[in-house]
């Protein structure tokens, strides 16, 4: 028999910012108890409002399957004595299966004839099962700061006003959370307060919207989005629909109501970021831009209640945000009374880490670092090192001391009103980039330099003192800094010795004496990062670790030599050459003559095996060692697929470890030859299978 499940936990409003985590959290847990616990399913669902959190789980088993339990004991031979009488082992035993002696069975095992226990276990309802499995679920929820209500001593995101939790169209008995549970919900807290009851688990999304609730987040998302897009059209525009104030929007409301407002042209003056910040974090409004993306003197909010007069609400919006965007006027206007060479001076007394020194110190440190990467990058000297010395300028206005998120935005925006060089002025907010996974790196070289530089500062300045990140806690975001700063070298082809240039920024730090080894260790652990960064694209971990074993320090040669080991490991020469390649370096290891060179002779080559091999090796290597130096490694590695048939036809035929000498260090010295061709890209051994 199979009947729907529902679970519904009632609550205050929770918070908007984690409630689609909070969930989906809900929803694969609970399922993984399902499963865990053998509760066959179709399909589980989760929904989720500011006041709710529900799962709903169609075709349910009703009974856990029956189960077999077989144990196995004691031979036969020590279970009973000559007379048949059962020995203690046997009879401790049954003891411990709960049975008899004489009510066990026997089984032929590859030890032999043994005594064995079997029994079919009747499995449990769900019904039985489905208040510790929901409890289990509910305590996976990531919530970082529980709370408590009333006298009792239970914890939850929220305080729990209410539990649904219906097998078919009864009421599972359970208390969760300190309320028991039964088969009434909550409709919307203005539309439709009072109670309502679920008659059966598949009628609940229906039953809520008829009360003016909608539970599915995905629907009401989508909702808001389209309606959202609709209104901002009415208004002559197109609204910027930004994902994670979707998110937040779709959180906050049961029953969305789109509403388009407005404000004084007035207010235009002021950069359009500080404006969009201030609707966006204050009061969760979708900005709208023209044709040309420019910013428009309209927003659109999203209501949590059909008004009977909506003109009153968009009215009082509208009042609310004009004294918003007054302060972003007023910000704007006091900010530009103060060059940010001005600014700056104010950065000597904010400190950047308590060790490290002030936002100041760390100014003049990437400055000097700036001078070391512009002619490996293109910059302009001057440009870069006046960008990196105001580059954090705008973090004592007042503009960004209200909206942290406009640092480097409103830098670039100064700078502009300042007249200051477009250049200079665009590298204040591209220092910046990328912000997150899937954002845009820094297009122009000042900013290339300036992004470089900033990070190369905060991961040897953090790594010095011991703070580096360990398991989850990365309080200075050092990986996010780590990725940032390999994709911007990859994006841009460019070539930057990694540890020379950690080592630099390392100097520039003259109060710690920084030691060689902290650097090394930045320089791993950035490297490192490159794990990470192939799991998406499928590279396997085997050529990865093929190039890492060359020791490099370009990121972006190491990226280009990965991408074409792959490719590489994918023909299927690739594990044959790979396994040589990996006789070879044994061979070589064990006469201790691993990166030595030993002149050949081609005179002392008998064997038509070798003779073949050492001609395939020069014919390829000319070749072969121009394309490495041009980069075109996946052409290089492509080539070395013709040593094959040499190489399989020299191991088969040819002893290496003759008795004469002169033979024996000319056949090392060919196996030199090719393990050189082997390692010029990466290290092909470690691609081979391990045994």
């Amino acid at each position: 028999m199979i009947k729907d499940f529902l679970v519904e936990i009632g609550t205050e409003e929770l918070p908007p910012k984690s409630l689609n985590i909070l969930m989906n959290t809900f929803t694969l847990a609970l399922e993984a108890q399902l499963q865990q616990a053998q509760l066959e399913h179709t399909a589980v669902k989760g929904f989720a409002t500011p006041r709710r959190l529900a799962v709903l789980v169609t075709n349910l088993a009703e009974q856990q399957p029956l189960s077999h339990i077989e144990k196995l004991g004691p031979a036969v031979d020590a279970a009973f004595d000559i007379d048949g009488v059962p020995s203690k082992a046997a009879e401790g035993f049954a003891r411990g299966c709960g049975t008899t002696v004489d009510k066990l069975e026997t089984a032929e095992t590859n030890k032999g004839t043994r005594l064995v226990f079997r029994k079919i276990v009747q499995g449990q309802s769900a019904a039985t099962l489905l208040p510790e499995l929901v409890t289990l679920a509910l305590n996976a929820l990531p919530i970082a700061k529980p709370m408590r209500w009333g006298a009792s001593r239970t914890e939850f995101v929220r305080p729990v006003h209410w539990v649904v939790m219906l097998l078919g169209n009864e009421v599972v008995p359970a208390t969760i959370l300190g309320v028991t549970a039964g088969k009434e919900t909550r409709g919307h807290r203005f539309h439709h307060p009072d109670i309502i009851t679920i008659s059966e688990p598949r009628s609940y999304a229906t039953i809520l919207k008829r009360h003016k609730v909608i539970a599915d987040f995905g629907e009401r998302r989508e909702l808001i989005r389209s309606s959202v897009t609709n209104e901002a059209s009415k208004q002559g525009g197109t609204a910027v629909v930004d994902p994670a104030l979707l998110d937040e929007v779709t959180a906050l409301n049961e029953w969305p109501v789109t509403l388009s407002g407005g404000f004084d042209e007035r207010f235009l003056k002021v950069p359009a970021p500080a404006l969009i910040s201030s609707m966006k974090e204050h009061q969760k409004y979708f900005h709208v831009v023209d044709q040309n993306e420019q910013l428009l003197p309209v927003f659109i909010t999203v209501a949590n209640i059909e008004s009977s007069e909506p003109s009153k609400v968009i009215a009082g919006n509208e009042k609310v945000i004009r004294p918003r965007l007054a302060d972003a006027v007023f910000f704007y206007e006091t900010d530009l009374k103060t060059p940010l060479s001005k600014q700056r001076e104010k950065l000597r007394g904010i400190v950047f880490q308590e060790k490290l020194g002030s936002m100041f110190d760390k100014t003049e440190r990437v400055a000097q670092l700036c001078d070391y990467l512009c002619p490996i990058i293109g910059a302009d000297k001057n440009l870069s090192r006046r960008a990196a010395e105001l580059s954090k300028s705008d973090l004592v206005t007042e503009m960004v001391l209200e909206f942290t998120d406009l640092q480097g935005i409103m830098g670039e925006h100064y700078a502009r009103a300042e007249q200051l060089d477009p250049a200079l002025a665009k590298s204040l907010s591209e220092q910046y980039l990328p912000r997150f996974n899937g954002d845009a790196v820094p297009q122009s070289k000042e900013g290339i330099t300036l992004a470089i530089a900033d990070r190369l500062d905060t991961l040897v300045g953090i790594f010095a003192i011991g703070e580096a990140p360990t398991g989850s806690n990365d309080p200075f975001a050092l990986r996010r800094a780590s990725l940032a700063l390999l994709r911007i070298l990859n994006d841009h082809k460019i070539d930057l010795d990694l540890y020379a240039s950690l080592a630099r920024a390392a100097e520039g730090y003259k109060q710690l004496a920084i030691p060689k080894e902290s650097v090394e260790q930045v320089f791993t652990y950035v490297i490192n990062r490159f794990n990470a960064w192939f799991e998406d694209e499928d590279v396997p971990t085997e050529a990865i670790q093929a190039v890492m074993a060359k020791n490099l320090s370009n990121p972006f040669d190491i990226v280009e030599r990965i991408r074409a080991v792959a490719t590489f490991s994918r023909q299927p020469e690739a594990q044959a050459l790979a396994s040589a390649n990996k006789r070879v370096a044994n061979i070589l290891s064990k006469q201790g003559l691993v990166g030595t060179d030993i002149r050949l002779d081609n005179a002392l080559l008998t064997a038509p095996e070798e003779q073949s091999l050492a001609q395939t090796i020069d014919e390829l290597s000319s070749q072969f060692n121009s394309l490495v130096e041009q980069r075109s490694y996946a052409e290089s590695l492509a080539m070395l697929a013709a040593l094959r048939s040499p190489v399989d036809d020299f191991f088969d035929k040819v002893m290496v470890m003759v008795d004469d000498e002169q033979v024996r260090i000319n056949r090392l010295a060919l196996l030199i030859r090719l393990r050189e061709l082997f390692t010029e890209i990466a290290d092909i051994s470690l691609l081979a299978p391990s045994k």
